[in-house]
């Protein structure tokens, strides 16, 4: 209950499920009886996962069951089989591909990872790899392509049935002797398993460790650019930057510049210092006008003692200079051009205004003719824009100040209506008051007068009778 694959890497040993896989380790068997498997490519190798195989065509796309042998195309696939179950739990577990309507037919892969339950309930596992990990992974351990297609030429060259449980269907023919391979299987348009890959063949050992001094910075670049220390893996620093380090603290920019001037015309000279105390760090970059005055105080001045240290000068690898975004930064390589280009331009016009002409000053350094227009179509059309902004500024302040003019006075004519019916509401609360206190007082004067009459009248008739 085993077959033998003998492969171009080495020889594979399989352990089949007969007992609780019958109808599929069948399939299996009676395939590898005939010959079937001889010379199928390894067509789907994905690392740490899964090997696949058991494909003449070599595509993925073909293949078909012992059943058709017997019963016709009709029977070029064959249902699963789901119980038992049995789990894709080991590293070198064998299960039949599903053809994605629950069939099998040819094709087989091999598990190169433990516990890859997604796969269980899909493909039919009816084997286990007891012998030849290590050739598995040699296979797993290969080159791909974006498809995971090896590079390499990679195949089953012959099966040997180690041992067969099962009866061969009726009318199964098996052949005497295995086929010789057909043109077509032969070329696959790979490298070829005996075909040794030598990268040093033909190379100097100076080419050799150059082409490795290269990778290694491609790498590096490659992975700062990940980090989103770089912006582009592909931007190199500018070549008339010096580094300069190994200074002592009381050097100043000031003398480096008056050091380094003398190779030529210095466009900047900074020494770093710490942003809290203001103390140099000793090291520095100056920035020439020319590459060439850069290489000569290279060669020149590495290793010179300057303010009794010896200072050490390279070329900068840093790209600071660059204005970009930083980790997470949305710049591209074309914002980049831009800016670069934004800076020779800069660079061109900070020329034309620091050049004095010695003899007559009617011969300036000018740009180019097209580009002074531009220049000064561009003020022009700016002047303009800015013009109506203004005028569009100056309307809506007149109208906002209209408006507001408009708003306080309907304010003021609606305050002082208020003011006028509170002051009318009041002389009638007290005109009717001062009229109820005349009643009053009026009502209290009469009844007064009439007893003070009915008294008089009173003394005359007592008088009278005297």
């Amino acid at each position: 209950m085993a077959v033998l694959l003998e492969t171009t890497l080495g020889d594979i040993v399989i352990d089949l499920f007969t007992e609780e896989r019958p109808k599929t380790c069948l399939n299996f068997l009676k395939l590898c009886k005939i010959k079937y498997y001889n010379y199928c490519l390894i067509h789907n190798v994905q690392r740490d996962f899964i090997v696949q195989t058991g494909d003449p065509t070599g595509t993925g796309r073909g293949g078909e069951s012992i059943y058709s042998k017997i019963y016709g195309d009709q029977a070029r696939f064959f249902d699963v089989e789901k119980a038992p179950r049995i789990k894709h739990r080991n590293k070198g577990t064998v299960s039949m591909v599903n053809n994605g309507n629950d069939q099998h037919g040819s094709q087989f892969l091999i598990t190169m990872d433990e516990n890859l339950d997604y796969l269980n309930g899909v493909h039919t596992v009816f084997g286990e790899v007891t012998e030849g990990m290590d050739i598995l992974d040699k296979i797993n351990e290969t080159f791909v392509d974006k498809d995971f297609v090896p590079f390499q030429d990679i195949r089953i060259n012959h099966t040997v049935i180690l041992e067969d449980p099962l009866d061969d269907p009726p009318d199964l023919r098996v052949p005497d002797r295995s086929p010789e391979p057909t043109k077509e299987q032969l070329d696959s348009g790979r490298i070829g398993a005996d075909e040794v890959i030598d990268d040093t063949d033909g190379k100097a050992v100076e080419e050799f460790e150059e082409s490795l001094k290269e990778k290694e910075a491609q790498t590096q670049a490659i992975l700062l650019e990940m980090v989103g220390d770089l912006p582009d893996a592909d931007m190199r620093p500018p070549e008339n930057v010096l580094f300069v380090c190994k200074l002592n603290p009381v050097t100043t920019d000031e003398d480096l510049e008056i050091i380094f001037s003398r190779f030529g015309t210095i466009q900047s000279c900074e020494i770093i210092r710490d942003w809290k105390s203001g103390d140099s760090l000793c090291y520095a970059f100056i920035e020439f006008d020319k590459q060439e005055d850069c290489e000569k105080a290279y060669f020149k001045m590495d290793n010179v003692l300057i303010d009794d240290r010896r200072i050490h000068v390279d070329f900068s690898q840093s790209v600071a200079k660059i204005r970009w975004k930083g980790k997470g930064g949305k710049y591209t390589k074309d914002d980049f051009k831009a800016y670069e280009k934004d800076v020779e331009n800069r660079s061109k016009l900070a020329l034309k205004d620091q050049v004095k002409p010695k003899q007559d000053s009617k011969y300036e350094l000018i740009i180019d003719e097209e580009e002074e227009a531009s220049h000064r179509h561009s003020d022009r059309k700016y002047k303009e824009k800015r013009h109506r902004h203004h005028s569009d500024e100056d309307s809506r302040r007149s109208k906002n100040h209209k408006d507001d003019k408009e708003g306080r006075c309907d304010r003021k004519t609606r305050r002082q209506r208020s003011q006028s019916r509170s002051r009318s509401k009041d002389r009638d609360h007290k005109h009717s008051k001062m009229q109820q206190q005349h009643r009053r007082e009026g009502h209290n004067k009469g009844h007064s007068d009439r007893s003070r009459s009915f008294k008089k009248s009173n003394e005359r008739e007592r008088n009278r009778y005297k």
